[in-house]
């Protein structure tokens, strides 16, 4: 049985934050309107992991870690191979998914997770999905305890007011823009690094290995990997590089303009043309028609809230921005949800009005602010690891990897690697109550 809602939320986006913040935002008892700028559900998209708090929060959702189960990719290991294709180094998963290696048990393509939590949601009264719209204009009141009044760009939804709204639509935000008067981009920072998923459209792993991932690395912190996928006859494939930065702050080659250029180019063959010059690998050849999904890794500073809405959106970084938009919702749910329980458990007269709606952002940030924190943090060595610059550091990480897997010490460093993805102890999260 479903509340009756006390309090109007405007999502902003229909990937993994959005939903899974309008999943528990209904159970607090709002009435939640999503909103998504494409004409459809996207379900496109690269690997995600869930791990440490993500299964947390995936396991209070009946029903979902099953579905995620049923769709994760066929990956049960990763073999780094050299210049003949040869494999010296192979990590397996633990197979136990409270205690993840390298490998996630719950590794799922991002728009398959995505159609899980709109396929969990969408049946909600409480939730409406808008597909094809995007907010104008906001009209934030002179009263901050006012709602603020929302003017969308496409006319399928008329001019309303909303109590709260979640900037669920991406590292480039242009909710936050509009929100908070700044530049799409002004609250993140680059790790000098970008990535290109893609599909091939041909099976590219050895039939001896059907579900064994192979990476292969070249100096200047290029890496490439090829996965399989649950289309049979299909490769995953991903394409990155980083580069450090000099002293002065600036890029130390011009690769990544270069890349850039290429990516944005109406013409495929000149995007597949400098993945060939650059990525000169025996692991895979990319002959994809179309260009591939660019993302410039970047990461989010986490911000306290300030006194205005909307909010801060839960922030979020690879390779831990899936379990940052499942946890983000659930916090954000849960402390609103207490404050909707403080205003209707007194005289029973309450209303939005009276909720300490600041109060109740300031308690999630206080939550998240340790989580994303230790999510969020790239250790120095993981980038050194996985994209050596040079050859003698290449040389020197590839006979690292095959003494650990030869000794048996490969146990001990996975674990110490495995942290670059946060340790993330149930314990840290807290238990809320659900209206619905």
């Amino acid at each position: 049985m479903f509340a009756e809602p006390k309090l109007r939320v405007l999502v902003v986006g229909a990937s993994i934050a959005g939903p899974a913040a309008a999943y528990w935002l209904a159970k607090a008892g709002a009435k939640v309107t999503v909103i998504e700028r494409f004409p459809e559900l996207r379900t496109n998209g690269q690997n995600v992991d869930i791990r440490t708090v993500g299964v947390t929060v995936m396991r209070k959702i009946p029903g979902m870690e099953a579905a995620v189960r049923a769709k994760a990719v066929p990956m049960t290991g990763i073999s780094f191979v050299d210049a003949h294709d040869r494999p010296f180094a192979n990590i397996q998963a633990t197979g136990n998914p409270d205690q993840q290696s390298l490998v996630s048990e719950y590794e799922i393509l991002r728009g398959d997770l995505s159609q899980i939590l709109f396929d969990l949601t969408n049946p909600n009264p409480n939730i409406t999905y808008i597909f094809g719209e995007q907010i104008a204009s906001l009209s934030t009141p002179s009263n901050p305890s006012d709602p603020v009044t929302v003017t969308f760009a496409h006319g399928r939804l008329p001019p309303q007011p909303f109590d709260l709204i979640v900037a669920a639509d991406g590292a480039a935000s242009r909710t936050r823009a509009l929100g908070f008067n700044c530049s799409v981009h002004e609250h993140t920072h680059p790790i000098d690094a970008w990535a290109a998923y893609f599909t091939i459209p041909h099976s590219l792993i050895p039939p001896s290995a059907p579900t064994t991932g192979r990476v292969y690395n070249l100096p200047g912190g290029r890496f490439i990997g090829i996965a399989p996928t649950t289309q049979p006859g299909t490769t995953q494939v991903t394409l990155m590089r980083t580069h450090f930065r000099n002293a002065n702050n600036s890029n130390s080659t011009t690769s990544i303009h270069a890349f850039r250029t290429a990516a944005q180019s109406t013409n495929p063959s000149l995007l597949r043309q400098y993945i060939a010059d650059t990525f000169k690998s025996p692991t895979a050849t990319p002959t994809t028609s179309t260009p591939p999904n660019i993302h410039p890794n970047v990461a989010h500073p986490h911000h306290h809230h300030r006194p205005a809405r909307p909010p801060p959106p839960p922030h979020s970084m690879p390779p831990n921005s899936s379990n940052l938009a499942l946890v983000g919702g659930y916090v954000l749910a849960g402390e609103i949800g207490a404050a909707l329980r403080a205003v209707t458990e007194g005289d029973g007269s309450g209303g939005v009005l009276d909720l300490d709606l600041d109060g109740a952002l300031r308690r999630y940030e206080g939550v998240m602010g340790p989580v994303v924190r230790e999510l969020q943090g790239v250790p120095g060595y993981v980038l050194g690891v996985f994209a050596p610059q040079t050859r003698w550091g290449l040389w020197v990480r590839n006979a690292v990897l095959w003494f650990v897997c030869w000794s048996g010490l490969l146990g001990v460093v996975q674990r110490w690697l495995a942290r670059a993805f946060g340790e993330g102890k149930e314990g840290a999260l807290p238990e809320y109550e659900w209206l619905a």
